[in-house]
């Protein structure tokens, strides 16, 4: 097929104009001018409105009208026209349809969805106008195809019902076949859960006008609740699929269950309804291939320590906060791991860490066996290696997606599982003894692929050469008569030339003419009687034999009954594997944990990790941690280790005065130090250690007793939101503020320059107001990072408060940062000398000091800080007095 570009456009980049394209708007055009394809196109494209439509014509997809130019404008494709009947010339860009996967990846991603329009019978057999259907709706949550997922990480699609402040979220990956919901209150706890999914798309249940749309990142509805992000693509959904009956009955019918129960959200309607909403959006989209999904589980968001978007932002668990990259998170330092299965797994646990101690001992010990075992954990490795995406392919297969490559994947990787099982047999920690028995059902099903399957079948299915032989007799017989065949007609040419004596006959084939002896002019006279002339070119006549034809029309016939067999065995096998969908998937679940779990046995044993010691109360006491990413980015040995011990033990109580009963460990830490001399660095040091904790893995430190915690906060850096008109100042009051209204004694509280955003007054106020918070009315763990000096003052005022300081060298005429933090508050913060190194001009620094000198004479605010706060604490004493009838002598006294 060609494509004349007879209405010349630059589709480089260009922004097109609708009304300068003729026949742009398919509503605007008169159908019954359509010739049939287009009208049956127009019909299609009535239906989805809201998706790009590839339709497909002959060997290509091919998009018109309004589509042609958004596709064209996407992908930066040329823009052409074609003849539509009597309207003239339509728009239209076409692609190949080998490479449909590549070009609709790319809309895709870009928040579009694309409906599939193919041609579901041979054109040789079509009477009329070719049978064409849609196949599949593709939007960016409902993606099986290999070349269209990250293979190390999930892609979700999501749906939220919200009723008042209480909602439900279910939440699917199709191609691993997980399906999860949950029901909670607060509507910030719904934004935290989808920011920790980060699902590629989200169902909204709406009576918009606009249903079917997607609203693709970074676009505004007023249809959206401000509790869901705008970072994500959301596509709006009638109200009835949502609908409690309906849901209901959909989740009993999908899983084949009289109630709910036994799934957990039989009381949970929010869930109940958010999870059947999205069932109905995969029947809607998957048309011809049912999902495979595994059995709905109902989890509780309450049951993990609870990271909010700011704080796995400034930890860096997943992306970095500068460039948003993977390189130089926490994930990159930690993966270890050597399959899809299990890379996707570790991100799952690194943004949902574990509350439950025994959950975490018993990862905990399979990474001690690991780390002590090193043969065991190298041959592990080793053999993990050769395991492919269990859970992808078992799930491709259940909905019948799968081609002949993924079924001898899959039959390797099941091939694998008995020796696993063999390596790990005298294993007694929890996650190795899960893969110590594998069914014999999936020992059996990798035979049975390997014997129907040849080794390397070719991708597309339906050209042969899938099926060994032996397997089928009617196959065989087929393949014999094909194969007599094909051999007379290799020797029909030698057979000829003997037999007419004529030395350059050739025998020859085209796709238009079949099979032909062609004999050159100048030997016409010496043509057989019984060979009939077909076609004269300027040097040659063609004939044929009634045996050739005889012969051609067998071989063309068996090739495709051969082919049409082939495919009907293969389509027969991948039902079988799709029943035993379930039990690869569990499998699979135990071949990811112990990879993530050996990756982090490896990352232990060569970076020095020790076990910490989980324990019920509040304390967190590292001795000689270290940031686990930054550690990683310096030369070995650089990196200076810091000890840190946190949290009084519950028992203390409040004295008369509100301050806390003393111990070994305080609850808040003050630190202070120049710039640039790694306070930010072991903030996030402390909580990434407490995370990995919690996850079950080994920490970066000497030795770690460390209590749970419920929440970690982090509010670290300054950052504009522009898009919502917040300055920086208003951004980290806001943050702060949800940290004061929702730390509890058993959170992590790590803060940075709090009020550094404002006048020095105003800052250093709100500063010593939220550190005074947190350590007496609060009593969350604590370390705040601060260049008000003032602060340290809270240390002597309050038992549960310590200063520390990120120490320096100071030399006649620069200061060496040592990067250790010892007892005791700074009264310096070095940012000239920070300047002077960054590279201001000596004039600038030089007048920087001399106002600095004078400051520094003339300020009073240490001493008035120091009066007000000891004239407060006077005043309650004496409240206090008269409100139990005693003397303030008997108070202090006591």
């Amino acid at each position: 097929m060609s494509y004349s570009a007879s209405t010349p456009t630059n589709a480089k980049g260009a922004k097109f104009d609708r009304a300068d394209i003729p026949n742009a708007d398919c509503r605007l055009i008169d159908k019954d001018k359509l010739s049939k394809m287009y009208h049956h196109y127009v019909e299609v494209k009535d239906k989805y409105p809201h998706a790009l439509l590839l339709y497909r014509v002959g060997d290509f997809f091919e998009t018109f009208f309004q589509d042609a130019i958004t596709v064209s404008q996407e992908l930066e494709l040329v823009l052409t026209s074609k003849h539509a009947g009597e309207v003239g010339r339509v728009p239209m860009t076409g692609v190949p349809h080998h490479a449909w996967e590549r070009y609709t990846t790319q809309l895709v991603e870009k928040g579009y969805a694309v409906v599939i329009c193919d041609q579901v019978e041979d054109s040789a057999d079509a009477v009329g106008l070719v049978k064409r259907e849609v196949t599949r709706v593709l939007t960016p949550g409902t993606l099986l195809e290999e070349g269209m997922l990250s293979a190390r990480r999930n892609n979700f699609l999501a749906a939220v019902v919200i009723a008042g402040n209480h909602w439900g979220l279910a939440y699917a990956d199709i191609s691993t076949g997980e399906f999860l919901t949950t029901q909670s209150e607060k509507l910030e706890h719904l934004t935290q859960e989808l920011m920790r999914l980060h699902p590629a798309e989200v169902l909204v249940p709406t009576n918009a006008p606009d249903l079917g749309a997607l609203l693709r990142p970074g676009e505004k509805s007023a249809h959206l609740p401000e509790c869901l992000p705008p970072s994500f693509c959301y596509a709006f959904r009638p109200q009835s699929p949502f609908s409690l009956g309906e849901a209901k009955a959909r989740l009993v019918q999908k899983f084949k269950v009289k109630s709910l129960e036994g799934l957990g959200c039989e009381h949970l309607p929010l869930a109940v309804r958010a999870a059947g909403g999205l069932l109905q959006y995969l029947e809607d989209t998957q048309k011809s291939n049912p999902v495979s999904l595994q059995l709905l589980r109902t989890y509780t968001h309450t049951d993990y320590l609870i990271l909010d978007y700011q704080s796995r932002r400034n930890l860096e668990i997943t992306h970095t906060v500068r460039d948003n990259t993977f390189h130089g998170s926490l994930l990159w330092a930690l993966d270890r791991t050597t399959t899809a299965m299990g890379g996707r797994a570790l991100r799952r646990w690194l943004v949902q860490p574990l509350l439950d101690i025994k959950g975490i001992r018993a990862r905990q010990d399979t990474i001690q066996e690991l780390v002590e075992n090193s043969s065991l954990r190298q041959e592990l490795r080793q053999l993990l290696r050769q395991i492919y995406d269990l859970e992808r392919l078992s799930t491709r297969a259940g909905c019948g997606t799968a081609n002949a490559r993924d079924l001898v994947a899959l039959a390797v990787s099941l091939e694998k599982l008995p020796t696993l099982a063999n390596l790990v047999a005298d294993a007694r920690s929890p996650y190795l003894k899960a893969l110590q028995k594998v069914s014999p059902i999936l020992e059996q099903l990798a035979s049975q692929i390997n014997a129907h399957i040849l080794e390397s079948p070719p991708l597309h299915l339906k050209e042969g050469g899938l099926i060994r032989s032996g397997i089928n007799g009617e196959l065989d017989e087929m393949r014999v008569g094909a194969e007599d065949d094909r051999k007379w007609l290799a020797n029909l040419e030698a057979t000829e030339k003997s037999r007419t004596g004529i030395s350059n006959l050739k025998v020859g084939y085209t796709k238009s003419f079949g099979y032909y002896i062609s004999i050159s002019r100048s030997k016409a006279d010496q043509v057989p009687e019984n060979y009939i002339r077909k076609q004269t070119l300027t040097n040659e006549e063609r004939y044929i034999t009634p045996e050739l034809k005889e012969r051609e029309a067998r071989i063309l016939t068996a090739r495709e009954d051969l082919n049409k067999l082939e495919y009907d065995i293969f389509v027969a096998l991948r039902a079988e594997v799709a029943e035993q969908a379930e039990l690869i998937r569990n499998i699979s679940r135990a071949v990811a944990a112990a990879d993530v779990l050996c990756g982090l046995a490896e990352i232990a044993v060569y970076q020095g990790y020790c076990r910490p010691n989980m324990v019920e109360g509040r304390e967190i006491t590292i001795i000689d941690g270290r940031h686990p990413v930054v550690e990683q980015s310096l030369p070995t040995g650089f990196f200076v280790p810091n000890s840190t011990q946190l949290g009084q033990e519950s028992v203390a109580k409040k004295t008369n005065d509100n301050e806390i009963l003393t111990n070994d460990r305080p609850d808040l830490i003050i630190l202070t130090g120049p710039n640039a001399s790694g306070k930010s660095c072991y903030l996030r040091q402390v909580g990434l250690i407490q995370l990995m904790a919690q996850v079950g893995s080994f920490v970066p430190a000497k030795s770690a007793i460390l209590g749970v915690c419920d929440r970690i906060f982090t509010r670290v850096g300054a950052v504009d939101d522009l898009a919502t008109g917040q300055s920086t100042f208003m951004v980290e009051m806001n943050e702060t503020a949800n940290i004061l209204n929702h730390a509890t004694d058993k959170s992590l509280v790590l803060l940075d320059e709090i009020g550094r955003g404002t006048a020095t007054f105003d800052g250093l106020s709100i500063a010593w107001a939220v550190a005074e918070y947190l350590a007496t009315e609060i009593r969350a763990r604590t370390i705040f990072a601060t260049h008000y000096h003032e602060l340290n003052e809270l240390a002597s005022m309050l038992s549960n408060v310590a200063n520390y300081q990120v120490t320096v060298k100071e030399m006649p005429d620069q200061i060496i940062f040592l990067h250790q933090v010892k007892p005791g508050g700074a009264d310096k913060s070095y940012g000239i000398e920070a300047g002077r190194l960054a590279g201001l001009p000596a004039v600038v620094i030089n007048r920087a000091k001399q106002v600095m000198t004078q400051i520094e004479k003339h300020s009073k605010i240490a001493v008035g800080l120091r009066k007000g706060v000891e004239s407060d604490r006077t005043a309650k004493r004496k409240k206090k007095a008269t409100d139990v009838s005693i003397s303030e002598e008997e108070l202090l006294e006591s």
